[in-house]
């Protein structure tokens, strides 16, 4: 996972990001025993799990309705879209990015899901009518169990219900609420796109990497859990490189640094990656076209 990730806003991962977050949680089901995770985390949603999405869903009527909102404002929640065919029972079918295979893990959740909303809505245990997989996915005795149907091979991930459970009244309904959550999800929905820039993160990054002495893109790309290749194209595509933002973030921390007048240019050059003052020197001139001494001695500091 990016070492960023939290301090970033909005919080998001790509989707290679995303899909590599799903395949670690299916190795540490692994390596704590046989257990079908999808199955658990179908198991942990609850009403009370907050998540504005989700308890939109809720909110509807019935789960017809709830698949047609979530598939409005599915992106805030994943790196899928939802096929919605309402017209005998309800299908839905996750479409994932194209040229991307979905961990199976993740595929198998996202059905469960359904189910799981529509027990939890409708206080019955609903059953869907047909659940299908891709024909290399595994299924297993328990997700067929909780699904209480098997699981069938097919081109994509998909789940159906008959037309009784896809119109049977939520008791969760609550129309006024869902008046209330509904702008706020459109206005996610229409800052999803609303993110740091590439070169921010990096100067980010570099906050981080250059008082350890790696001023190095492999150090910031170790980061930001990418590529040096990527991360350069991304970079060009904004109009800059790894080293102009390199330099533009070395320039600002020292004079953040200087005009502080507590540290010593020494120690300023030691945080600012450089293995010696000199270097500094010369860095900073070509930056500003003066001294880091002019600076300091215009803050009253030590040199």
């Amino acid at each position: 996972m990016p070492a960023d990730l939290f301090a970033r806003r909005p919080i998001e991962l790509t989707t290679p990001e995303y899909y590599r977050f799903w395949v670690a949680l299916d190795a540490e089901g692994d390596v704590a025993g046989p257990r079908d995770l999808a199955v658990d985390i179908g198991a942990a949603i609850s009403a009370e799990l907050f998540s504005p999405p989700i308890f939109a869903a809720l909110c509807s009527p019935d789960l017809t309705t709830a698949a047609e909102r979530l598939a409005t404002y599915k992106p805030l929640i994943g790196p899928l879209r939802l096929d919605i065919d309402a017209t005998d029972g309800l299908r839905i079918t996750c479409v994932w990015p194209s040229g991307s295979t979905p961990p199976a893990l993740l595929g198998i959740t996202e059905l469960i899901f359904w189910v799981a909303l529509a027990r939890i809505a409708t206080r019955e245990r609903v059953r869907p009518a047909r659940v299908t997989v891709p024909g290399a996915t595994v299924s297993s005795t328990s997700v067929d169990t909780y699904f209480g149907t098997r699981v069938r091979a097919g081109s994509d991930y998909s789940i159906a219900f008959a037309s009784a459970d896809a119109g049977r009244p939520f008791l969760t309904e609550n129309a006024q609420m869902w008046r209330v959550f509904a702008p706020d999800l459109r206005r996610r929905l229409a800052d999803l796109q609303v993110s740091a820039t590439v070169a921010d993160r990096v100067r980010a990054a570099l906050v981080e990497t250059l008082p350890a002495g790696d001023a190095s893109i492999g150090a910031v790309t170790g980061q930001l859990a990418t590529s040096a290749r990527t991360l350069q194209r991304r970079l060009t595509q904004e109009g800059t490189s790894f080293q102009a933002v390199l330099a533009g973030t070395r320039e600002s921390l020292a004079r953040h640094y200087l005009g502080a007048g507590n540290l010593r240019t020494a120690e300023i050059a030691f945080l600012l990656g450089y293995d010696d003052t000199n270097s500094f020197y010369r860095a900073f001139k070509g930056w500003t076209g003066t001294t880091p001494d002019v600076v300091r001695s215009a803050a009253g500091g030590k040199t």
